[in-house]
């Protein structure tokens, strides 16, 4: 018994060294290095909320009046009374187009736009030109 006692204390010392031990692993937390992808969200808005700076090129809010911040009572009705021109027009070309009538060639101006309607291969072609040099086409296929 004598020789068997220091031969067990041997084996739960070395027990207990193994038992001791771990492995440490490292995982970082962005995604671009090999961590977690859900981090993704939550790291871009934590740097857009520590984001002090503006870009200068940036239009406002409502991006209307070409980078001022408010707008004019005279702006805002000329802007809505573009917006109502642009849909009265379009509704109108689409039901004479799928309509009983059809498109006549031509070009109107509706305030600052300037409409071009010809007859193309491919179906009506629609060009509106605003007044500060923006161009737009549009093809509406015949069906």
């Amino acid at each position: 018994m004598k020789k068997l006692l220091p031969v067990l204390v041997g084996l739960m010392s070395l027990l207990a060294l193994s038992a001791r031990g771990q492995a440490l692993v490292y995982r970082p937390n962005n995604p671009a290095f090999g961590g977690n992808t859900f981090n993704y969200q939550w790291m871009l808005s934590s740097a857009q909320a520590q984001d002090k700076t503006k870009d200068p090129s940036q239009k406002t809010a409502n991006g209307l009046n070409g980078g001022r911040t408010t707008a004019s009572s005279l702006d805002d009705f000329s802007a809505s009374l573009q917006r109502q021109l642009l849909s009265r027009i379009t509704s109108n070309l689409l039901n004479k187009q799928f309509g009983e009538t059809s498109l006549k060639e031509g070009t109107y101006q509706f305030g600052d736009f300037q409409v071009t309607i010809t007859n193309a291969t491919d179906g009506v072609l629609i060009r509106i030109v605003d007044g500060k040099g923006g161009e737009t086409t549009v093809t509406v296929p015949y069906y």
